[in-house]
């Protein structure tokens, strides 16, 4: 009897016929291959394999090759094994090469001279401190008081006589072209038509705002030739130098000046990338600048060559392009302001061809290091480091980067020597007449460079922030008490006060500073009427002519003027000659004596009337 028994049938109804179901007997269709059908596996048990997974049986192999998706079967036998083979090891998935992160922060473009980043944030934050410093220069120079200075009484008179001549053709009682410091129909005209809204007070204002706008052109042309760090230097330390907390409150050509210079030089450092055509636009504030205040003309020659360093690293030679093109316009301007002003003496006598005095070239350096000296020697400081190094040293990476060694000599050549203008063309003159004021002018172009060298002191991530601020307020503590000793001027209320009820419009009057009474006393005489103790010709009764001290000692003998108001400082050659003429005159008599005080000591007015 066989040991065989029927196989067991998979449970899987797809391995069974098509309508087949053993436990119903056999179809007629059933073969008895299909009997064998794939089964469970048991557990492997002994037994061969080939490579291919066929069935091996008594040492033969069979021709039935397993196929697991039970196409074919191998003939039944139960007393074979099956043994399954290794799967070959699949291959590890190859990952993919990762993609390289993206940096969280990005460095925005680094400027070629320092350390700092020129964001939009640090602007910004660059024009919040730029406000603060106006503020504080502001109020440096509206704390200065005093009445009016000779000078300011001078141009504002002579704007009102040149508005009546412009609108009315009323003859001008005096050759203001002759010995004006500038062409007396641009910055007088303006002063007359503030000073009959709003009074000298109103005429300072507009110096002030002059100033602060100067303070500001000189903050954006520094932060586009650095950046802003060194922006907010040169700003700082300009806004608080004598001569500049001086002129905010002083009605004078100067502020106006310094303000178109100050917005040429912007001009011309802002179209360093722009068409060479675009620096024409600089020509005209700096012709105007000089037509304002002729010594202006000294740093003409400045903006020609700062429009060619501006544009030389971009352009490379073609910039010397741009310089002739500048001074070409420049020329132009000049010629045809020239051809339609008419006579301009003043420039010869103010500028070119001054009286040469007898001050000393030790005073004068003295001088002029008191009044600029620390943002001078700060302006040095900055060149040298910016010829050295062209960036902070924290930023290797960035030394190739930048304008190269002689582009970075010349310019801070240029700027800080330009400071040194004023200084040596007064010590050629031996005068220091107006050089307290002159001082500013080379500042303003010493600026970035100043602001530069604060910066490299400060230290990239404010690293010596104390330095900073310990230089700054040593400038504003310089700038408050010299302004104040300059500003300084003797109070002539009480003086105009008492000459008030005396004059008329018929009267000769002799003043010692003339402008001053002329002035405040114009609704009631003329400027014509007014002589100054500065030089004068006289003939006396009997046909003799005199010139100098000796024609104002004839003349109080004839008792050729009505009032004689000395102070006794201005001009003392000719104050000895009159009051040596007075004493013992029977002509006159000593009507008053105002006093008043200044930083140079106690004066007083002596005023003296005809009996």
């Amino acid at each position: 009897m066989s040991d065989r028994h029927p196989p067991v049938w998979a449970d899987d109804p797809a391995l069974r016929g098509d309508a087949h179901d053993p436990s119903y007997g056999q179809d007629p269709s059933w073969s008895y291959g299909q009997q064998y059908a794939q089964q469970a596996h048991p557990a492997p048990q002994q037994g061969e394999v080939t490579d291919t997974g066929s069935w091996r049986f008594d040492g033969h192999t069979s021709s039935y090759t397993d196929q697991r998706t039970y196409d074919t079967f191998a003939p039944y036998d139960p007393y074979a094994t099956y043994t399954a083979t290794e799967p070959a090891p699949a291959p590890a998935p190859v990952s993919p090469e990762p993609e390289p992160e993206q940096p969280g922060y990005v460095l925005p473009p680094v400027q070629e001279s320092s350390w700092a980043v020129d964001t939009g944030r640090s602007r910004l934050l660059g024009r919040w401190v730029l406000l603060c410093v106006l503020l504080i220069q502001a109020g440096l120079s509206l704390r200065l008081r005093g009445t009016a200075f000779e000078d300011e009484a001078l141009y504002v008179l002579a704007g009102h006589y040149e508005i009546g001549n412009i609108l009315h053709g009323t003859p001008v009682p005096g050759d203001f072209e002759g010995y004006f410091s500038g062409y007396p129909k641009l910055y007088p005209v303006l002063a007359a038509m503030v000073d009959s809204v709003a009074g000298l007070a109103g005429v300072r204002i507009v110096s002030l705002v002059f100033m602060l706008g100067a303070t500001s052109l000189l903050y954006a042309t520094t932060r586009r030739m650095f950046d802003v760090r060194a922006a907010i230097g040169a700003a700082a330390l300009f806004s608080v130098v004598q001569s500049t907390v001086f002129l905010g409150n002083f009605a004078t050509f100067d502020a106006a000046a310094i303000f178109l210079l100050a917005l040429s030089a912007w001009i011309v450092v802002r179209t360093g990338r722009a068409p060479i055509v675009a620096v024409v636009l600089a020509a005209p504030p700096a012709v105007l600048a000089f037509a304002t205040k002729y010594a202006a003309g000294l740093y003409l020659p400045t903006l020609v060559v700062l429009a060619v360093l501006t544009a030389f690293r971009h352009r490379g030679l073609r910039a010397l392009a741009r310089g002739a093109l500048l001074g070409g316009a420049m020329g132009a301007l000049l010629g045809a302001g020239y051809l339609f002003a008419g006579s301009l003496g003043g420039i010869s006598q103010t500028t070119t061809n001054r009286a040469k005095g007898a001050d000393t070239a030790a005073q004068l350096l003295q001088h002029s290091a008191q009044w600029g000296g620390l943002m001078f020697l700060t302006a040095v400081g900055g060149s040298l480091a910016y010829a050295i190094r062209p960036h902070m040293g924290e930023m290797p990476w960035l030394e190739q980067v930048g304008p190269g060694r002689f582009r970075r000599i010349a310019l801070g050549v240029l700027l800080t020597g330009t400071a040194l203008l004023a200084p040596a063309y007064q010590i050629h003159l031996q005068t220091e007449v107006s050089l307290f004021k002159h001082v500013g002018f080379g500042l303003l172009f010493a600026g970035p460079m100043a602001g530069l060298g604060i910066s490299r002191l400060v230290g990239p991530h404010f690293r010596h922030p104390q330095l900073g601020i310990m230089l700054y307020v040593l400038t504003l503590v310089f700038g408050m008490v010299q302004s104040q000793q300059n500003y300084s001027f003797p109070d002539s209320r009480e003086m105009t006060a008492v000459l008030r009820p005396m004059v008329d419009r018929k009267g000769t009057y002799l003043a010692e500073e003339h402008e001053v009474p002329a002035y405040y006393l114009r609704d009631v005489t003329g400027y014509g009427q007014w002589q100054s103790t500065f030089g004068m010709d006289y003939t006396d009764k009997k046909g003799k002519r005199y010139s100098g001290p000796e024609a104002y000692a004839a003349a109080v003998k004839d008792a050729k003027f009505d009032i004689i108001v000395l102070r006794g400082t201005v001009t003392p050659d000719v104050d000895t000659a009159v009051t040596d003429a007075l004493r013992g005159n029977p002509h006159y008599r000593l009507a008053a004596v105002t006093r008043f005080t200044t930083s140079k000591g106690d004066g007083a007015y002596r005023i003296w009337v005809k009996r």
